[in-house]
């Protein structure tokens, strides 16, 4: 399957999946149509929405370690999304225990199907190509999904349960007729993969968007709850500003630097928890809170959606790449909205909320970008690692002679040189030469050093400099 030629696709894996998307953000996931079917029933909402959360998130965690192979991924994405629909049908009727039931399988089985669409990100999508690919998914489900607000809050909250049950339906219709690979599989492509451990970038990316999401459910709890009278307003403005913020995003240039952007997003963040404390709770002051907090809210979604469609290409199983990558974003959402409830609990006046809130954003923010300096420092290490890999064992060879030392390399040296090229960390070099862990690290800046460069990354980024072989 050449992925140049995969035009068509590319895009029924996008809209499929952004009509299961919707189905996701307009009712299980805190969405407007389940929030007021409850409210017409006068049901507790925190419950409900707990189950469905964490439901959600076991799916995303467990689909990698029971989905391997192409045909199993289409299988457990139509399979996801169909069994969705008798789940969601109790929700027409009163209150039962159905309507948990009826969550907690809708939300594990999106979150399996959530990750099942890693594999046809990476399948259908060059990889620098993923972040418009990611970026038209985010865009299309916000459209539907405020499309499906309006109808639940203005007419009927039972017309946009219908309306997300029939996005599933076309989602379904969508995703059948993709062709799957039946060549390539997770084995196929373990083989292939790229040199070097990418559990660490994953663990940092991980970490990158569980501190950024925290804020989202923050928002939930602190911020939507004082703008609740001006329903008609932020029925449909509420995503606006998230889906400006990703177009923008999404045209910008290859090479534009994006993490800029991230700078951005942190400022606008802390703006909207400011004019929160300073401004009124009228049409003015939501306008500009929802416009900072909802523009930087895709500013840092695109990010880092975008960071985890490229690292794709450095797993043998997108699916678990994919899948763990969102699991820390439903983390960050839930731990932020149990954050926010305990804040909003304790009843204190509205302004000491806000900053109590600014303050808990303020110490994410500070952990972002070392962050990223990080996570970039490591993807670009598995880049390098990745072109280096390619080439054959004598243009290898031929580099690293041809590389200009500021000293000459020991016979020792040069053994580390050749592990650290072939992706090994300094404990998998030292246990290869019987060394310890610390002369690893000793002959490693000697190499660095002589080379006259401060990293791998770096080590490898110079080797490979004006060589013809690229």
């Amino acid at each position: 399957m050449e992925k140049s030629k995969d035009l068509p696709g590319r895009i029924l894996s996008v809209v499929g999946f952004s009509l299961l998307f919707a189905y996701i953000m307009s009712f299980l996931f805190e969405g407007q149509v389940l929030y007021s079917l409850l409210e017409l029933h006068e049901a507790e909402a925190p419950g409900y929405i707990l189950a469905a959360i964490i439901a959600h998130l076991g799916g995303l965690f467990s689909c990698g370690y029971l989905v391997k192979s192409p045909t199993a991924t289409k299988h457990a994405l139509l399979c996801g999304m169909g069994a969705c629909l008798p789940a969601t049908a109790p929700f027409f009727f009163a209150p039962s225990v159905l309507w948990a039931v009826g969550l907690i399988v809708s939300g594990y089985l999106t979150g399996f199907a959530v990750a099942s669409w890693g594999y046809f990100l990476w399948a259908f999508t060059p990889k620098n190509e993923r972040i418009k690919s990611c970026a038209d998914v985010l865009i299309y489900s916000n459209i539907i999904m405020i499309a499906i607000n309006v109808v639940a809050i203005n007419y009927s909250p039972l017309m946009g349960l219908a309306i997300t049950m029939f996005c599933l339906l076309a989602g379904m219709a969508l995703i059948r007729v993709l062709p799957v690979s039946t060549k390539k599989t997770w084995q196929e492509k373990e083989k292939n993969k790229s040199p070097g451990d990418i559990k660490k970038p994953l663990l940092l990316l991980c970490l990158f968007v569980f501190v950024i999401t925290i804020n989202s459910g923050l928002m939930y709890h602190v911020i939507n709850p004082a703008f609740e009278h001006l329903t008609g307003l932020v029925c449909w403005y509420w995503a606006v500003p998230y889906i400006l913020a990703l177009l923008v995003m999404r045209n910008l240039p290859l090479r534009a630097k994006r993490s800029v952007f991230l700078y951005i997003g942190m400022a606008m963040i802390m703006g909207a928890f400011i004019s929160f404390m300073l401004m009124g709770r009228g049409v003015p002051g939501y306008l500009v809170v929802d416009t900072l907090m909802l523009g930087a809210c895709g500013i840092f979604d695109l990010f880092w959606w975008s960071i985890l469609g490229e690292m794709l290409e450095y797993t043998a199983n997108p699916v678990k790449m994919f899948g763990s990558g969102l699991s820390a974003n439903v983390c960050g959402v839930l731990c932020g909205g149990i954050v926010g409830i305990l804040v909003t609990s304790i009843q204190l006046p509205g302004a000491e909320v806000a900053v109590i809130a600014l303050t808990i954003v303020c110490v994410t923010l500070v952990m972002l970008p070392p962050l990223n300096k990080q996570l970039t420092i490591l993807l670009k290490n598995h880049t390098y690692l990745a072109a280096y890999d390619r080439l054959a064992t004598e243009q290898q060879i031929d580099i690293i002679r041809q590389t200009k030392t500021l000293a000459k390399l020991t016979a020792r040296e040069q053994e580390v040189l050749e592990h650290i090229l072939s992706g090994k960390s300094n404990r998998e070099i030292a246990q290869a030469l019987f060394i310890s862990e610390n002369t690893v690290k000793t002959h490693t800046r000697n190499i660095f050093s002589k080379y006259d460069i401060g990293s791998r990354a770096e080590l490898i980024s110079t080797l490979l400099k004006n060589q013809s072989y690229l």
